[in-house]
C-alpha cells in the first residue's frame, strides 16, 4: 500500500517542478521524512487490520471439503458442523479411545484372573468406558481448551478457535467428563470389593497428569520429552494398570514393563507434533520437531517405537517366553514397513494414514506381551 501512495507523492512534486515555483524549500527534508514514515505506518496498520480476519476464512476453507466421518472421529479433514452434540463428540476425539480400550484388555489379560462370565465382561466394559469416552474425552477436551491459541494458528477450523462452541460450554464438558470418569472408577472398586480404591486413584492420578500436561503453570507439553512421555504413560501404562488392578494385583515387574512400553507411546505422541510446528514455535513450545527439526524428530519418533518393542522382545526371551517374543518380533516388521512407506517420507502428509496402518500392530504387540506375562 505504501508503494501505491509513493508514486502519487512523486507526481505531485513533479508538477511543482514543471511550474518552476520556487517553494520546494517550504517543505523541509525532516517533515518529508516524517510524512513518508506516517504513510508507511498507516499502510502497515491497514495491512494488519486486513489480515486479522483470515483465521475464520482459513477455517471455512479447511472445512469446506471436509468429511463428516472425520468430524465425528475428531481428526484432520473434519467437515464444519453446527450440531452441538456432534461438536462435543469431536472435542473428545473418539479416534484416540481404542488404544485405551485395548490397554484395559491387556491389563485384564495380564491379571490371569479374567473369566468370560457376564459379570467380568460387564466390569471390563465399564472400565473401558471410564478409560476411553470419559477420561480420554476429558483429556482431549481440556487439551483443546488450553491449546485454543495454538489451534488458531495450526488448525483454525477446530471447534473452539472457529467459534463453533463457546469456552464456557467446553469447561462444562470437561468437568462433567472428569466427574463421570472418577465416579466410574469408584464404582469399579466397590464392584470388585477392593479394600483400597486403587482404580479410583489410578483414574485420579491419570486425570492429574492430563491436567498438568495441558494447563499452566506446569504445562508438561512445553517440553517435548517430558510431555510426550506423560502421554505415553497415559495411553499405555494407566489403562493397563486399571484393567489389571480390577481383576488381579499390580506387581512391580508389570509396572516397570509398562513404563518401558510407554517410551513407544512417546514415539506415537511425536507423530501428532508435526502438524503443530508453526503454532508451537510461535508460542514457545519446545516440541521435538521444533527443538530438533522435522528431519531429526521423525527418526527419534520411529526409534522410540521400534527400539522399545525390540527391548521387550529381549525381555520376553530372558523370561523364557520365546514364542511370545517371536510373535512380537513378527508384529514389529509391518510397523517398520509403514514407517518407511508413509511416515518417513512425509510425517505431516501421511500422519493419519501411518497411524491407521501401523498402530493396530503395536496394539496387538501389547496384547501378546500381556498374554505372555499372565502365563
Amino acid at each position: 500500500m505504501a508503494y501505491v501512495l509513493n508514486p502519487a507523492l512523486s507526481l505531485n512534486f513533479s508538477s511543482f517542478k514543471r511550474k518552476r515555483v520556487r517553494t520546494q524549500y517550504l517543505v523541509s527534508p525532516l517533515s518529508l521524512s516524517l510524512s513518508r514514515r506516517r504513510v508507511t505506518i498507516r499502510a502497515a496498520e491497514t495491512d494488519a487490520n486486513e489480515a486479522k480476519p483470515q483465521a475464520p476464512g482459513k477455517a471455512l476453507a479447511a472445512a469446506a471439503g471436509g468429511s463428516s466421518f472425520n468430524q465425528l472421529l475428531g481428526i484432520k479433514g473434519a467437515a464444519r458442523e453446527t450440531n452441538k452434540w456432534k461438536i462435543r463428540l469431536q472435542l473428545t476425539k473418539p479416534v484416540t479411545w481404542p488404544p485405551l480400550v485395548c490397554g484395559v484388555v491387556c491389563g485384564a489379560a495380564a491379571s490371569g484372573n479374567f473369566n468370560w462370565t457376564l459379570e467380568d465382561v460387564a466390569k471390563s466394559i465399564v472400565c473401558m468406558l471410564m478409560s476411553g469416552p470419559f477420561l480420554t474425552g476429558y483429556t482431549q477436551t481440556i487439551n483443546d481448551y488450553y491449546d485454543r491459541e495454538i489451534d488458531a494458528i495450526n488448525e483454525p477450523y477446530r471447534p473452539i478457535p472457529s467459534g463453533a462452541i463457546s469456552e464456557n460450554e467446553v469447561i462444562t464438558q470437561f468437568c462433567l467428563l472428569l466427574l463421570g470418569g472418577l465416579g466410574l472408577g469408584g464404582l469399579l472398586d466397590v464392584w470388585a470389593g477392593h479394600d483400597f480404591p486403587i482404580v479410583f486413584y489410578l483414574a485420579l492420578g491419570g486425570s492429574l497428569v492430563s491436567y498438568i500436561y495441558s494447563a499452566p503453570p506446569l504445562k508438561l507439553k512445553q517440553n517435548g520429552w517430558i510431555g510426550n512421555f506423560a502421554l505415553g504413560v497415559s495411553y499405555i501404562s494407566l489403562p493397563w494398570w486399571a484393567g489389571q488392578a480390577l481383576f488381579g494385583t499390580l506387581t512391580p515387574d508389570i509396572i516397570v514393563l509398562t513404563l518401558l512400553y510407554s517410551i513407544a507411546g512417546l514415539g506415537i505422541a511425536i507423530v501428532n507434533d508435526f502438524k503443530s510446528i508453526e503454532g508451537d514455535r510461535a508460542l514457545g513450545l519446545q516440541s521435538l520437531p521444533v527443538a530438533f527439526g522435522a528431519e531429526t524428530a521423525k527418526w527419534i519418533c520411529v526409534g522410540a517405537i521400534d527400539i522399545t518393542q525390540i527391548s521387550v522382545v529381549g525381555y520376553l526371551l530372558g523370561a523364557g517366553k520365546p514364542y511370545y517374543a517371536l510373535a512380537l518380533l513378527i508384529l514389529i516388521i509391518p510397523q517398520v514397513f509403514f514407517q518407511f512407506e508413509y511416515f518417513l517420507k512425509d510425517p505431516l502428509k501421511y500422519d493419519v494414514k501411518y497411524q491407521a496402518s501401523a498402530q493396530p500392530f503395536l496394539v496387538l504387540g501389547l496384547l501378546v506381551t500381556a498374554l505372555a506375562t499372565s502365563h
